[in-house]
């Protein structure tokens, strides 16, 4: 995709270019990342992240770290670090470790950094009222104890006492009140009308002009 404008989506393959007319588009090729990343000077990926070293850092600067969705973090055993959050507190806290051992050393030199490690502790999603899915190691499943570990995990993982009784308290009142905060069409769709001031490439399709007409100015 080279191009999406309000009359429909441009690609490309190869040296063919072409255009497929559309009202409505759907983006699900992911983003690039920050354009903070082009200001460092070093290597990025086709999406705009950072090739950092194993401990994070970028090539001739140990003393800049680059974590997170901004960074592309090769895994030993193949693959990279998922740009999640997970991964982000992982890369914070493993930087922190690194800038306070370095701090502590009393004689100035800087100790030996060991490459970072990204753990796997799973994956969940919620997907509707009570049902959700979880993988890890040791459990994978789905509905409502699934929804449940969702639900206490990301309370937990809140930070402060007070954001976790506020969170509780409005997500048990959308789910009493069947408060949703987004609205999506389900279900059998009827045929619908068919759009005629459309043309195939996407434009809108105008009126023929209308004829010259001649006034009679008597």
């Amino acid at each position: 995709v080279i191009a999406v404008d309000p009359h429909g989506v441009t690609v490309k393959c190869g040296d063919q270019q072409d255009h497929i007319g559309a009202r409505t588009v759907l983006w699900a090729a992911g983003v690039r990342a920050s354009s903070l990343a082009a200001t460092l000077g070093v290597p990025r990926d086709r999406s705009g992240r950072v090739e950092v070293l194993p401990d994070l850092t970028i090539p001739g600067h140990p003393e800049v770290f680059v974590i997170g969705d901004l960074a592309k973090v090769p895994m030993p055993g193949g693959g990279e670090v998922p740009g999640v959050a997970q991964g982000a507190l992982q890369g914070g806290k493993y930087a922190a470790r690194v800038i306070a051992a370095e701090v502590r050393a009393s004689d100035g030199v800087r100790p030996p950094r060991s490459p970072f490690r990204y753990h796997d502790k799973g994956n969940m999603a919620t997907v509707g009222r009570s049902e959700a899915v979880v993988e890890t190691r040791h459990y994978t499943g789905h509905g409502l104890i699934a929804w449940l570990l969702w639900w206490a995990v990301h309370i937990a993982f809140l930070i402060g006492f007070r954001n976790r009784v506020l969170v509780m308290l409005q997500w048990a009142w959308s789910w009493l009140t069947f408060k949703r905060g987004a609205r999506l069409i389900t279900g059998q769709v009827g045929a619908l009308p068919p759009v005629r001031s459309i043309r195939p490439d996407g434009r809108i399709a105008l009126p023929p002009p209308a004829a010259a007409v001649a006034l009679d100015e008597s």
